[in-house]
């Protein structure tokens, strides 16, 4: 643990000092948010604040990365932990930053061109497939000398479903699903001053217990608890560190990411963040648990295809404007208002998902 702890406090420290230097280079760089024309009014004097915040935490993470194995490395003999990098911190670490690569080139032509525009729809969509397809086969493919693979070929809840087993081309689909439905949930989330961060460290937060819950009990320890409880997964100290990492590092760039904003994460945050909790899910094998712990994510998705769906049928919105949080804005509710009852919403969905993880170890182990 003292590992995900050192991390965590790295990662936290780092982008706690580093991001209002980030925010005066960029403002030096006139790398500031364009603002969209059509979105609420009160956005407009958002105009120019920097944005690809994500750049600070994304570094920060994997800084603090290195931190936490120099710990690890440091631990007498006994101790079960990883003999260096890993494939999983590679797949894990490789999802954040080159997702996190996507949204930059996205937030880039924002800048270049002076609009909300970016990368058009199917270049960023193409772009993420690329991204998810490639991690997805080495998480499916590379069993390395522990003979087990990042990510499974079955369906999961809190493990693996034996009886919902796909194929290796089905298996690298559905984490290409996971991987792009979680990035796109974050981006929609983003959008009001420090929401889509606090529901990120929520959810990160509950990968972190998650992991370290699975290392205590794995049945690939040195000496397994039992048979009947324990975790067939790969690396959970891993997972742990990784998520303990980028939880301190989004808690450091909270600080200036609240209300008013004086960064913004950006594609480059939100998609980043957003691969690394589909990616958590995968290699904790709990992809079906992950609607539930990322709740806000699926909420705010969900408002956004109603939306669609609704106006292209009948011409009528269900909501004033979608994502939800631009429906409550326009109803008068105040920003911070709606940021603090989403952060509610989220933590609510957080604590029903570990929660259900605890149920079944419960009911196994009992």
């Amino acid at each position: 643990m003292r590992a995900v702890i050192v991390a965590a406090f790295v990662a936290f420290t780092i982008s706690l000092f580093f991001t209002p230097l980030a925010v005066k280079g960029f403002r030096r760089l006139k790398a500031g948010q364009p603002i969209r024309t059509d979105g609420p009014q009160t956005h407009l004097t958002k105009q120019g604040t920097p944005t690809m915040g994500g750049v600070v935490f994304i570094l920060a993470t994997v800084l603090a990365y290195l931190a936490g194995h120099a710990v690890l490395i440091a631990l007498p003999e006994g101790y079960n932990r990883p003999q260096g990098f890993t494939a999983t911190g590679i797949v894990l670490i490789g999802l954040f930053v080159c997702m996190g690569l996507v949204g930059f080139i996205d937030d880039f032509l924002k800048i270049r061109r002076k609009n909300s525009g970016g990368l058009n729809k199917r270049a960023k969509l193409f772009g993420q497939i690329i991204v998810a397809a490639g991690f997805g086969y080495m998480a499916l493919n590379y069993e390395g000398s522990v003979g087990m693979t990042v990510a499974s070929d079955h369906l999961s809840f809190v493990r693996d479903i034996d009886w919902a087993q796909l194929s290796k081309v089905g298996a690298v689909i559905m984490f290409v699903f996971v991987v792009i439905a979680t990035s796109n949930g974050v981006n929609l989330t983003d959008g009001l001053d420090g929401l889509a961060t606090g529901a990120s460290i929520m959810a990160l937060a509950a990968y972190i217990m998650i992991a370290f819950w699975q290392y205590r009990h794995w049945c690939y320890s040195p000496n397994p608890p039992s048979d009947l409880y324990c975790y067939e997964i790969r690396d959970p100290l891993e997972i742990a560190l990784i998520a303990g990492a980028a939880a301190g590092a989004c808690f450091g760039f909270l600080w200036w990411n609240t209300s008013p904003a004086q960064i913004f994460m950006g594609d480059t945050g939100a998609l980043g963040l957003g691969g690394l909790i589909g990616g958590l899910a995968l290699s904790t094998k709990t992809i079906m648990l992950l609607p539930i712990i990322g709740a806000l994510f699926v909420i705010i998705t969900f408002s956004v295809i109603i939306q669609v769906i609704s106006y292209k049928t009948t011409k009528r919105r269900v909501f004033r404007m979608a994502p939800l949080q631009h429906h409550f804005e326009l109803a008068g509710w105040s920003e911070v208002n709606i940021v603090v009852r989403f952060w509610i919403v989220a933590g609510i969905g957080v604590a029903i998902g570990i929660g259900l993880f605890y149920a079944d170890f419960l009911q196994v182990a009992g």
